[in-house]
């Protein structure tokens, strides 16, 4: 299963890591998922997403 928040579809993106002699080398930046019953379905979730929907139900 991708790596892929259920609600807005935001999924990893490349990146560049830099050593001390700043050489580059391609990595992979993973969004911050957490798990989180929507519907009564344990869905994966962005935590901007969850900051959101707590505003929201407030």
């Amino acid at each position: 299963m991708a790596k892929e928040c259920y609600l807005c579809k935001r999924s990893s993106k490349m990146s560049l890591s830099r050593s001390h002699s700043m050489v580059k080398t391609k990595r992979r930046v993973y969004p911050n998922l957490q798990t989180k019953k929507i519907e009564g379905k344990k869905r994966d979730v962005c935590t901007r997403c969850l900051r959101v929907m707590s505003k929201l139900a407030a």
